[in-house]
């Protein structure tokens, strides 16, 4: 993850967005004679009572699927789609790299029906305070969802459509289980930069190179450890694996240039691999000897698995950060 400043949060977000455009919907939304809200759990001037699920069936009768009331508003879906392609500036690390990788990609068919429509909930809303931050919202499977809101980590069901708190962060988190490395003394108002939920396990990374592990059938927390101290600590990534033995692992990528490996069984860590360069994310091949690790460098890198050893040089396009995001 690139280097950036807290505050510059909300301006990077705000230079690229279509401001007038999103203002003057917004007015319409709230404060023509649809109300003025201060609360989060309200949409469009209506309670998330009466407004929180668009359903297939209502997709069908021409029901927006995001609940917006476009009959009540001076512009139509179509247009202001179309003012937003137009207009929006995507951000981009390299200028122009967007225009440069078109022209090697292949044309996209278009017209193919890959997903089908079947509920848009609003009464789930996660919490992501940087754009370049990944994996804080993990579907563990086809009804299970995992998300970060705020300080908490929250469980929905897309079959009852009920959210239950899975981990808070906002205060003090301290592990109940003894392991050799864990931070007995935990950590306070975590900022979750990362998450990763697999098999019962449920592992979060945090801006100041926090990890904090818990078993989802288990209450309390049973790992704190704070990877680095150095002070671009970060953690980018965690992944969680079945290792060639069976045992579970999971390794964390920093923008301390370090990799990470863990075994969660007695959650002691196993390797530790350093590079040039801050990393982004780390992914293990199927038969778990090789490791591809991107990062702030327009090359990738492949690596042994059991002796952080590079192996081979790749390149890609680097657009629109999305290296960030592999």
């Amino acid at each position: 993850m690139s280097h950036y400043r807290e505050d510059d949060i909300d301006g990077m977000a705000d230079e690229y967005e279509m401001a007038d455009m999103d203002d003057d919907m917004d007015e319409e939304y709230h404060g023509r004679g649809m109300g003025d809200s201060d609360s989060d759990n309200e949409e469009y001037g209506q309670s998330n009572s009466k407004v929180t699920d668009t359903s297939s069936a209502q997709a069908r009768k021409g029901e927006d699927i995001q609940g917006i009331p476009w009959n009540r508003l001076s512009i139509t879906r179509e247009r202001y789609r179309q003012t937003r392609l137009e207009q929006y500036k995507n951000y981009e690390n390299i200028p122009n790299s967007g225009e440069a990788s078109e022209k090697d990609c292949k044309p996209t068919k278009k017209g193919g029906l890959y997903y089908e429509f079947w509920r848009n909930t609003r009464s789930v809303k996660s919490t992501i305070l940087h754009f370049q931050l990944r994996n804080l919202v993990w579907a563990t499977s086809k009804h299970n969802v995992y998300l970060m809101s705020h300080f908490s980590v929250i469980h929905w069901s897309s079959l009852s459509c009920e959210k239950s708190e899975v981990l808070n962060v906002s205060g003090h988190v301290a592990p109940c289980e003894k392991h050799p490395g864990n931070l007995l003394e935990g950590f306070s108002q975590t900022q979750v930069s990362t998450l990763a939920v697999k098999d019962g396990l449920l592992v979060a990374g945090g801006f100041q190179g926090e990890l904090i592990c818990k078993y989802l059938d288990r209450p309390g927390v049973s790992f704190c450890s704070r990877t680095t101290y150095d002070d671009n600590a970060i953690t980018n990534a965690v992944e969680i694996y079945d290792s060639s033995s069976g045992a579970v692992h999971f390794m964390a990528s920093n923008n301390d240039c370090g990799v990470r490996d863990f075994d969660m069984e007695k959650f002691h860590l196993c390797k530790h691999f350093h590079f040039e360069w801050p990393v982004n994310h780390t992914a293990l091949s199927p038969d778990g000897k090789l490791l591809v690790i991107v990062g702030d460098d327009p090359q990738g890198l492949l690596v042994d698995a059991h002796t952080g050893k590079v192996i081979g040089l790749f390149r890609y396009q680097r657009m629109n950060f999305k290296n960030w995001l592999c």
